[in-house]
């Protein structure tokens, strides 16, 4: 048994992802909750977001949920999706915005000057559909999963890790960029599992019998 909670600041795709783990994982008790007690409780942690840095981070601040976040991020598995990896990092030019500072790294907007495809064509931003992630090293969370395996991303900023050893996972987009990232209890990834079908709902049944360990 056990349960996952789904962080809710006020931010984010809550209900999609509680749905999702809710079909993979229908043996745990899936909560959405806004509750720090229950969030330091948990078994597990996922932190969702979307829309925009300055936005997400002002909501997780209000909510009061900052410490709850830290405390569940340092001792259990954590999942982070989209806004709820980049906000691990120290900061974003996005705002710019200072961030919690869990993970060493920034996060940038994609370079226009680098936003040419392999045929010379000009790629839009902000990155939106499928792509295929390479995966950098094995993981608990990609069994199962085939390396190219496409996932889908809407995004214009993406994570820029201090230390490389913290990718897992790469997408090209006018060059290669880290999509995921993985140290200890953390997985993170800025495509969102949620919505990417065979391959994303894998991802989350993986996320969802792991005990936190690579």
């Amino acid at each position: 048994m056990g349960n996952i909670v789904v962080v809710d600041y006020g931010m984010g795709n809550l209900r999609s992802v509680a749905k999702a783990l809710t079909h993979v994982a229908p043996e745990q008790e899936i909560l959405v909750s806004s509750d720090a007690a229950t969030i330091r409780a948990a078994d597990r942690v996922v932190l969702p977001g979307q829309s925009a840095m300055p936005d997400c981070m002002r909501g997780l601040i209000e909510s009061g949920l900052v410490d709850a976040v830290r405390d569940t991020v340092s001792n259990r598995p954590f999942l982070g999706i989209c806004l709820g990896l980049q906000m691990l990092f120290d900061d974003s030019e996005e705002g710019p915005t200072r961030c919690l500072g869990l993970v060493p790294g920034r996060v940038m907007r994609f370079r226009d000057e680098r936003m040419v495809g392999p045929a010379g064509e000009r790629l839009k931003v902000p990155h939106m559909g499928w792509s295929p992630v390479h995966q950098v090293r094995s993981h608990p969370l990609w069994h199962g999963i085939e390396d190219g395996a496409r996932f889908y991303f809407a995004h214009s900023f993406h994570p820029v890790p201090a230390e490389p050893s913290l990718t897992i996972g790469t997408v090209d987009y006018g060059a290669p960029f880290t999509c995921a990232i993985a140290r200890a209890n953390i997985f993170a990834t800025q495509f969102h599992p949620e919505k990417s079908q065979r391959a994303g709902l894998k991802l989350l049944a993986n996320f969802a019998a792991w005990d936190g360990r690579a």
